[in-house]
């Protein structure tokens, strides 16, 4: 079986979960809806676009290796928005406060990331899948939209690093993807350098799957590896099974609904 695998990491991410008033949490790890959202940025596909966003939803199977969810941070947030007029549409912060002057509004909310947080996602295509894992793994190489790790104010602070893998299930394409190290040292590129001699040293497999660096910022050896995936993993038995609440049905209205997810957890760091 064929997968497409990827890594997410940034320094700030937002996980949405069910929002209770002026709370935005955030879950410790990658939703469908954020994954799904992901690559539509990537292939182009628009918010509005209920058809090409519910074959998306559809189409593919995802798993998520936690290698460490990071620190929770909460921000308290305000922020000055005009309440909605009509059919009139504020496209930019400029219309908001100079056409909307006058409907302006302050809205509070207490809001949750994640710092520092690294996952490995893998994508399994269905029978009904729109477009290709080799497709979305090159629409993941040069984006049409900005990619962003569940809010706009959280970018990806490292390269996604898009590979096929070939394995007989979720559990060994996430264990066998070589995801690259996220801090560069001088250690890492000499070792790259002894066993492969070519320009493209930063794609290139013998970049550790992480350096020292990473293993200090992270913890990745002090803390237990956690998989979270739908459907049948193949190579997995789930150890609990979970309920989230992150199955898009409307993208523009923000509707979801929930679904199954199964959590295998192993004592073991990255």
């Amino acid at each position: 079986m064929e997968y497409l695998v990827f890594r997410l990491y940034g320094p700030l991410a937002s996980w949405g979960e069910i929002a209770v008033g002026e709370s935005r949490h955030s879950a410790a790890y990658p939703s469908k809806s954020a994954l799904l959202g992901l690559l539509a940025a990537a292939l182009g596909i628009r918010r509005a676009d209920e058809e090409r966003q519910a074959a998306l939803a559809a189409g593919y199977q995802f798993a998520v290796k936690v290698m460490s969810d990071g620190q929770l941070l909460r921000d308290y947030h305000t922020t000055q928005v005009p309440d909605s007029v009509g059919q009139f549409i504020y496209r930019t912060r400029h219309d908001e406060l100079v056409a909307g002057k006058t409907r302006l509004g302050t809205v509070l909310s207490s809001r949750e990331y994640r710092c520092d947080a690294l996952s490995l996602v893998a994508v399994k295509s269905l029978k009904k899948a729109p477009f290709s894992l080799a497709g979305i793994q090159a629409a993941l190489l040069r984006p049409k939209f900005y990619l962003y790790l569940g809010r706009k104010s959280c970018p990806p602070a490292a390269p996604l690093n898009p590979c096929m893998v070939n394995a007989k299930g979720f559990g060994q394409a996430l264990d066998e993807y070589r995801y690259g190290a996220l801090y560069l040292s001088d250690f890492v590129m000499r070792s790259a350098r002894q066993e492969k001699r070519d320009e493209d040293l930063l794609e290139s497999p013998f970049i550790p799957r992480s350096s020292r660096e990473d293993r200090y910022a992270l913890a990745l050896e002090r803390k237990s590896v956690r998989y979270y995936w739908e459907g049948d993993a193949g190579d997995l038995e789930p150890q609990q099974i979970l309920i989230r609440h992150d199955q898009p049905l409307s993208r523009t209205r923000w509707q979801f609904s929930q679904r199954a997810e199964n959590l295998f957890i192993r004592g073991e760091g990255g």
